[in-house]
């Protein structure tokens, strides 16, 4: 019997039907479509409008019922859910415990992880730390957000970048030495100053002045998030690879947090990788915060092969940020 190690074997994805397009924005805030691309490399993004669902929960039970599908499991068998989550649907009640709830999870225990445009990795090692520790067989992973709950449509700097979808990949334990390898994750409350949202929260709770103030929509600094963003996202996924003894040639993929393309082109050559080898979709669906990632594996599932050196790579708000070196599991 080898090491026991989590892998993913299976994914999904969900976006909505509804595209608003750089052209459309042009419309609403002082921009356009060349200033956009240029300098984000977004040409549209997926808005979840009312008349097809409400909620970042009907992002994730999307996902999930496409993984389910493509994989044919038997939701009673799941676990546990996580929904990596910066918009849950509420401030109390557990949108993960809804989902699983939806998806015929009953088994399952299930909670939301919160590290902002980060969770989705953080779930990843906190997902294969339930595996690798023998308890659970199972366990679905979800990175869903419904950015547009959250987005001031007249702040040019945040509508931009911005758009709603899921992801979701399943954990199951592997003997082969395949799955998750090696992390290095890292967070500065100090960054919250430079992208968060003031209310919602204790320390600010919901107020008639609040609301009429805009406080309730996300804010950013945009030049000092780039910065950090730039050199913190590049640090650590050249760090993963010095810690394991890869080089550029050993890469198959790197899966990186979809906020900006500028910085994922400065991330994969601090990797020293071709652009053949990193996955991108930010020119359709913009940053989908916790989902980037897990609609990266969704998009390109049929390009990867079972034993791909996979390194992932994300920065969010608090500040977060992290890389992850993943053995890919299936073909």
């Amino acid at each position: 019997m080898g090491r026991l190690t989590a892998a993913i074997t299976a994914v999904g994805g969900y976006v909505p039907k509804f595209v608003l397009t750089n052209k459309m924005l042009e419309g609403m805030v002082e921009t356009n479509d060349e200033w956009i691309v240029t300098r984000t490399g977004i040409k549209e993004r997926r808005i979840l409008k009312p008349e097809e669902g409400e909620g970042t929960s009907f992002l994730a039970i999307k996902a999930a019922e496409d993984l389910i599908q493509r994989k044919n499991i038997i939701p009673g068998e799941i676990d546990l859910v996580i929904v990596a989550t910066a918009t849950p649907d509420s401030m109390v009640a557990s949108t993960a415990a809804f989902v699983a709830s939806e998806i015929g999870a009953g088994n399952a225990f299930a909670y939301d992880l919160l590290a902002a445009c980060s969770s989705f990795l953080f779930g990843m090692s906190t997902a294969a730390s339930y595996i690798q520790s023998g308890r659970y067989k199972k366990v679905l992973l979800i990175g869903a957000d419904k950015m547009s709950s959250i987005i001031d449509y007249t702040d040019r700097t945040t509508c931009i970048i911005f758009g709603d979808g899921a992801g979701a990949v399943l954990f199951e334990p592997n003997e082969e030495g395949l799955g998750l390898q090696d992390e290095y994750l890292r967070a500065d409350g100090n960054g919250r100053k430079y992208l968060g949202m003031d209310a919602g929260g204790s320390l600010m709770p919901a107020t008639e002045e609040t609301v009429k103030n805009r406080k309730h929509f996300i804010y950013q600094d945009g030049k000092t998030v780039f910065k950090f963003a730039v050199s913190n996202m590049a640090d650590v996924a050249a760090r993963i690879m010095q810690q394991n003894d890869l080089d550029y040639t050993d890469v198959a993929w790197l899966v990186p947090h979809q906020a900006n393309k500028r910085i994922i082109d400065a991330t994969a050559n601090r990797m020293g990788l071709d652009s053949s080898k990193v996955m991108t979709n930010i020119e359709r669906y913009g940053n989908t915060t916790s989902g980037t990632l897990p609609l990266l594996l969704s998009d390109y599932e049929k390009q990867l092969k079972k034993g791909d050196n996979l390194v992932f790579a994300a920065f969010g708000g608090g500040f977060t940020w992290g890389s992850i070196y993943l053995k890919w599991a299936y073909n």
